[in-house]
């Protein structure tokens, strides 16, 4: 994404569509998954939990998996 529209809520605002979208839909939960040089910190101020990782993946870095309750 291109720096000018970081910190605006415009991810946050996205990620809460689609959880509605979702939950109209009948999802009772969510699942994403990222680095921990990309969203690692957007998911979890979004309130998601982390519920796994795989270490070295890439080299140097972690895959995290993340979920969260739709209410």
């Amino acid at each position: 994404m291109d720096e000018k529209y970081r910190n605006q809520g415009f991810g946050t605002k996205l990620l809460n569509h689609l959880e509605s979208s979702a939950k109209q839909l009948g999802a009772s939960m969510a699942m994403v998954d990222t680095f921990d040089f990309q969203a690692e910190d957007f998911y979890t101020k979004n309130n998601y939990k982390v519920i796994g990782e795989i270490k070295d993946f890439p080299k140097g870095h972690r895959r995290i998996y993340f979920s969260k309750i739709l209410s």
